[in-house]
């Protein structure tokens, strides 16, 4: 390509995890032969952040590589590092370093997701989204089905051992727990739980977690608000204030209605069965805890 200059840039180490090379020798090109793909991973960056890499890059230039592909227009299309990239640009650099690497459509992917996987200030939502598009390229499926095939994991898992393998699709439970494993940022139950309903909350809230104004524990508190108004004005509260968690729950219990009898009673019942299936009393460490918590229980039916 005649935009590229055929000499190296450096070597750098810590490309070899991503790159799975034992030496990435990078080489520079063109900042204009380089395009962005059209599916990008990452749609949110804090203007802070990228400020501060913008300065970084004004007084020592591009540190770390790019990862391009070669395409078929004399071009290169991005695959990894995109915040370098916009740094660059708004730096004014007409050359930058890049290693190039032949890959397919589904390896620029997933090279692209676990890249922003890897970098600490990955918002919630966006890193939950980009597990699930690498869940989906590992297992060859769409994102819809890839969620279903989680919460029947976690459905099988919540049932006695004895029936867990006849429920449980193991070929694609042990591709979801290779993916979770090799990521090592938490595992396939965590995710469940704590990331899953996060893209179930209303647009208000989503929005204000995606663009990292709040926690996404306080997030997903205030998302039970019901009511529009309410919801937006706490919202704005909590972010404006910087409200503790302890602090935003007490202000939703003025907002609630309180809960009748009835509700009262089955969710006794509900935690009862919970604990019955279980068998916490199998399990020192909780049953140490649920102990505490049924001594403070029979001290209120006295």
């Amino acid at each position: 390509m005649s935009n590229r200059r055929d000499r190296p840039y450096q070597q750098m180490k810590p490309l070899d995890i991503l790159f799975g090379e034992s030496q990435a020798v990078a080489e520079i090109v063109a900042i204009e032969s380089i395009c962005l793909p059209q599916q990008q991973p990452r749609r949110y960056f804090d203007p802070q952040a990228m400020q501060e890499l913008v300065e970084s890059v004004r007084q020592h230039g591009i540190l770390q590589p790019m990862l391009v592909r070669s395409r078929a227009d004399n071009k290169y299309e991005l695959v990894a590092g995109e915040r370098r990239y916009r740094a660059a640009k708004v730096v004014g650099l007409t050359e930058v370093p890049v290693v190039i690497r032949e890959l397919s459509d589904q390896e620029a992917m997933q090279l692209s997701l676990i890249e922003n996987l890897c970098r600490e200030d990955l918002n919630p939502v966006e890193e939950t989204e980009g597990i699930l598009q690498l869940l989906a390229l590992h297992l060859n499926s769409d994102i819809t089905d890839v969620t279903s095939l989680l919460y029947r994991m976690k459905n099988a898992a919540d049932k006695q051992d004895e029936s867990r393998h006849n429920v449980m699709p193991n070929s694609e439970a042990q591709v979801v727990e290779e993916v979770f494993t090799s990521l090592g940022l938490m595992t396939w139950e965590s995710f469940i739980k704590n990331r899953l309903p996060l893209l179930n909350l209303s647009d208000d809230v989503l929005t204000a977690l995606r663009e990292g104004k709040i926690a996404y524990t306080k997030a997903k508190v205030i998302a039970r608000i019901k009511d529009e108004t309410a919801r937006q004005e706490l919202l704005a509260v909590a972010i404006a204030e910087n409200l503790s968690l302890t602090q935003i729950q007490s202000r939703i219990k003025a907002i609630l209605p309180t809960s009748d009898p009835d509700e009262r009673k089955e969710r006794i019942e509900g935690t009862m069965r919970r604990v019955k299936q279980a068998k916490v009393w199998e399990d020192q460490q909780k049953w140490s805890r649920l102990e505490t918590l049924l001594a403070q229980i029979e001290e209120l039916l006295v």
